[in-house]
């Protein structure tokens, strides 16, 4: 959808509109997609504006007066290099019986300008118009931009393998079938199945896991993981087109297609509001031949043509879809992608907000939380752990490793992996087990019945057939998550965390956090069950989650928004907002920049009413000139697009 859309939208109200728009995107606006210098198709524009820039100083500055017929010459060529995109659609849409349009409204009052001899304000009017126009699609454009460059974040080259060579090639050049290779720390950049042995990647913003994840051969890898450990190769199973981000990026195309309440509004009020004007500007015209002793049929038509200029909706209907589109790109700078203007109304709206726990208010990483040992020092327990682990590239090994210090001096001897248990080895001439305690199970190994109640992820050591300690590894909590609450609670809006984990789980990281209420061991119907709950109490709602199982609960909430613009298909596809880099602060932001959108919408709304009524006015008097009426009508649509960029430039 290009940006000259949004005025078929705003200004047409219908699906036809937007079709018979795509001549003149095509001719104006082809350029604006493809990161050219917008002037270029505008230089017919440019180039009328030349014309009666000339004309103009010719007429005041140097007294020079030409011939009627030259005059109109070459008014004319400059009238139709600035109008003729216009002239063409109000002819289309005539032939519908479609008169009360900005394109109709505005060809009538130029022509007319003509018909009375008044060239030159004809040709104003009309190039005014359009260079608002290109205005407010450059504005559009920019937002629209701004959104692009924040979600095209996919790897600019993948290292792929042909004829027994690796070669640095664009993602999008890569068939099916064909081997890439994804070295340690890289994103994916395609969909794929691994082929080699195994590898370890971050899946938390895919899966909504907290849990690194091992893939090993023939599973399935997926763009936006990231590696963490050893070159894998992975055979391309989907194409560049078809991953996540550019799923995104069609829905960022449709955003202008969900108006707010407010546009649709405005958009009601068009419709009433134009035609009623239409027709009092053949009031105007005719209406005073019965009243008026020394009626003027060309005075009276120059004022009911004020009156049509002045008439067109332009100024005050596209001011609105412009203060949205800047809160749009806004939210974008911010990391932030709203999938429409009547999402920002939404958050101005949300009163409770209600969040899933892992990926959401954590990060999704392993970080040692506790030491227990049992006959041994702790500090000798952790180092023959880590110096058995420092052989293995899982996370959870990662975790304990960087525990330890990173440097491990000990080495361990005849190590080996069991899968899906864990670690086998001699250090210092001593048996150590070091794994889960399906692992201890395996080679008979007793150990404290109440070890299986630790609730995080747990590493247990036994040394020569004995057990010696564990290492508990949980989730760490978002640095900006305590932050966020207390923001949250400033603005008196309530917390809610719902979670799968055990109640004890969700009740620490609610109680570190101070979230109002939290609530644990919930299977996906659950949280549907609670969030129906708060809806039903009337309160206003946005559920924030990462994970599959969140789908159903961000589809159902008055906004709901998904964290990470990689997570999962279900839940980007459900959301309302999608939260780019997985900072929960980032909700605080979300409503900031609603309520930002919505004083500034209104604003324009407000300036636009006043300065039509003011000019309708003038324009009846016979006080305002046609070259007041455009002055006046661009102007507060420039004002509009000015006020809208600020939104742009704000911080929150």
């Amino acid at each position: 959808m290009k940006a000259n859309t949004k005025h078929a939208e705003c200004c047409s109200h219908d699906e036809d509109d937007k079709v018979e728009h795509q001549p003149r995107e095509s001719v104006e606006h082809s350029d604006h997609d493809h990161g050219e210098p917008g002037w270029k198709s505008h230089l017919g524009l440019l180039a009328a504006l030349v014309i009666l820039a000339v004309m103009l100083v010719l007429e005041y500055g140097f007294d020079t007066e030409f011939p009627d017929t030259i005059n109109l010459i070459i008014y004319g060529v400059a009238y139709l290099l600035a109008g003729w995109g216009i002239l063409d659609l109000a002819f289309r849409k005539l032939r519908r019986f479609d008169i009360f349009n900005e394109f109709f409204l505005m060809s009538v009052a130029t022509i007319g300008a003509f018909l009375i001899g008044e060239y030159s304000e004809g040709v104003a009017v009309m190039v005014f118009y359009s260079i608002g126009e290109w205005f407010q699609d450059a504005a559009v454009n920019r937002a629209k931009r701004n959104i692009k460059a924040l979600l095209d974040i996919r790897p600019d080259e993948v290292t792929v393998i042909r004829h027994g060579s690796e070669s640095r090639v664009d993602p999008a050049t890569v068939d099916l079938e064909e081997h890439i290779l994804i070295k340690p720390g890289e994103k994916v950049a395609l969909d794929g199945q691994l082929l080699s042995e195994n590898a370890s990647f971050n899946t938390a913003a895919l899966t909504g896991e907290s849990k690194p994840d091992t893939k090993y051969a023939g599973e399935s890898i997926l763009a936006g993981m990231i590696n963490l450990n050893t070159v894998a190769e992975v055979k391309v199973t989907a194409l560049f087109s078809d991953s996540k981000l550019s799923k995104i990026l069609s829905m960022v195309q449709d955003a202008t297609a969900r108006k707010s309440q407010t546009q649709l509004f405005i958009s009601k009020f068009a419709k009433v509001y134009t035609p009623i004007v239409f027709f009092l500007a053949l009031a105007v015209c005719f209406l005073p031949y019965f009243f008026v002793t020394d009626y003027d049929f060309n005075e009276w038509f120059y004022r009911s043509l004020v009156f049509l200029v002045i008439s067109c909706p332009c100024a005050l209907v596209v001011s609105i879809p412009l203060g949205y589109f800047g809160g749009i790109g806004l939210a974008s700078r911010h990391g932030i992608l709203f999938k429409g203007g009547n999402f920002l109304d939404v958050m101005t709206k949300v009163n409770v907000v209600v969040m899933d726990k892992t990926g959401t208010l954590t990060k999704g990483v392993f970080k040692v939380q506790e030491v227990v040992a049992g006959d041994i020092d702790k500090k000798e327990l952790v180092r023959l752990a880590s110096a058995i682990e420092n052989n293995s590239t899982h996370p959870v090994a990662k975790a304990i490793v960087e525990y330890a210090g990173g440097d491990i001096k000990t080495k361990a001897e005849k190590v080996e992996e069991i899968a899906g248990h864990g670690l086998k080895g001699v250090v210092d001439g001593k048996e150590v087990l070091a794994g889960n305690l399906k692992l201890l199970k395996k080679f008979s190994v007793d150990y404290p019945a109440e070890i299986e109640k630790v609730l995080d992820t747990i590493v247990v050591i036994a040394i020569d057939k004995a057990y010696a300690g564990y290492i508990t590894i949980a989730d760490e909590i978002k640095e900006d998550a305590a932050a966020t609450i207390n923001d949250l609670h400033k603005m008196n809006i309530k917390t809610v965390m719902l979670s799968g984990d055990k109640q004890s789980v969700v009740d620490s990281v609610a109680g570190k956090l101070g979230i109002d209420s939290a609530y644990g061991d919930l299977l996906p119907e659950d949280k549907v069950r609670k969030v129906e709950e708060l809806k039903n109490s009337g309160l206003h709602l946005a559920f924030v989650g990462d994970g599959v199982n969140d789908a159903p609960v961000v589809a159902l909430a008055d906004a709901g928004i998904a964290m990470g613009g990689l997570g999962s298909d279900a839940t980007i596809e459900t959301a309302d907002i999608v939260i780019q880099n997985d900072q929960p602060s980032k909700i605080v932001s979300a409503i900031q920049i609603g309520k930002i959108t919505r004083n500034v919408v209104w604003q324009n709304i407000a300036l636009a009413m006043i300065v039509k009524v003011i000019v309708l006015a003038l324009g009846a008097g016979g006080v305002a000139t046609l070259w007041e009426a455009v002055i006046a009508d661009v102007g507060v649509a420039l004002l509009a697009i000015l006020n809208a960029v600020r939104i742009q430039r704000m911080s929150v």
